[in-house]
């Protein structure tokens, strides 16, 4: 079956479409039929080298056939290890690959272990489901890591972006008082966030969020990874949600500084997809490309521009 790997690091041309077996399900694992996937930039960082560069990846020499890219999954279930309850052969599902060394999801088909997989959203099209899985795991994970309660005043960098905006709208909906950050004239793709406060990203952001909320915000998510410009926002004694561990700021004032590292759970997975059923989660799609097309998907993917996800299907 078609999957998209990386033989040699570079940019979108590096992508080669080579035929892969996805192999059988094992006795916990789930043999999915892929209809989207979308591109995060993860990818875009592993295609590059700059995985292998810190460490996070060996050489493309090691991993055999190449590098499979794809981290988010939505599809149908085609085969189901012995052991997997609560699934059938059929049942729409949305899954994450958290694994670099296995195969990625930009392909037909792919096998992922029951627990990296949920029922898919039903009152969205299963294409657009292919882009929620990383960015709603990740802005979930990020919310709860940062203990967002009702009267907290967050900011969030990145904010038309899909980890910002679906953290958005989950500090939103724990009635919190939401500053977003977004990119100097960019206001405008920030209308329909229900935002507090809308700030231009920048070397100044930590001013112009102390003027609106004097004394600094109790929690930052930064999901554009500003690093120590977000963290001028943060008062004494706060909570500051990195996206990148080398660009995490140092504590100072008595904050605590986290990592937020996402990880594949299906209980996640089920939350997010039960969010969005219920309204409380957009995500739009920008546009889905074929996958014989994924070249130029990254290339639209990494010149930005579009509101909503970029996605790949077979």
């Amino acid at each position: 079956m078609k999957t998209i790997v990386v033989e040699e690091f570079g940019g979108p041309e590096a992508l080669r479409i080579v035929d892969r077996d996805p192999g059988v399900p094992g006795p916990t694992q789930v043999l999915v039929d892929v209809h989207t996937s979308a591109i995060n930039w993860i990818d875009v960082s592993a295609r590059a080298g700059r995985l292998t560069a810190a460490g996070m990846l060996p050489p493309i020499g090691g991993t055999g056939a190449g590098l499979g890219l794809g981290w988010d999954v939505a599809g149908t279930v085609a085969a189901l290890g012995a052991e997997v309850r609560g699934l059938a052969v059929g049942d729409a599902v949305i899954g994450l690959r958290d694994l670099l060394l296995e195969p990625g999801t930009h392909a037909e088909a792919v096998v992922l272990d029951v627990t990296a997989l949920a029922r898919a959203p039903r009152t969205i099209p299963l294409a657009d489901a292919g882009g929620l899985p990383l960015a709603g795991t990740t802005a979930w994970q990020a919310i709860e890591l940062a203990g967002v309660r009702p009267g907290h005043r967050v900011l969030i960098t990145g904010a038309t972006g899909a980890v910002g905006r679906l953290s958005t709208q989950l500090a939103r909906l724990r009635r919190a008082t939401v500053v977003v950050a977004v990119r100097p004239g960019d206001d405008h793709a920030a209308d329909d966030l229900d935002a507090d406060h809308v700030v231009p990203s920048g070397p100044t952001l930590g001013h112009a969020v102390r003027a609106l909320v004097p004394g600094g915000v109790d929690i930052v998510i930064d999901a554009a990874n500003l690093g120590v410009a977000a963290h001028h926002a943060l008062r004494a004694g706060g909570t500051f949600v990195a996206m990148v561990r080398p660009l995490a700021p140092p504590p100072i004032r008595d904050t605590r500084v986290l990592v937020q590292e996402s990880f594949a759970d299906s209980g996640t997975l089920a939350v997010v997809a039960a969010l969005v059923d219920a309204g409380h989660l957009d995500l739009p799609t920008a546009r889905v490309y074929p996958l014989d097309d994924a070249v130029a998907a990254y290339r639209s993917f990494e010149d930005g521009g579009h509101r909503g996800r970029i996605l790949v299907s077979p």
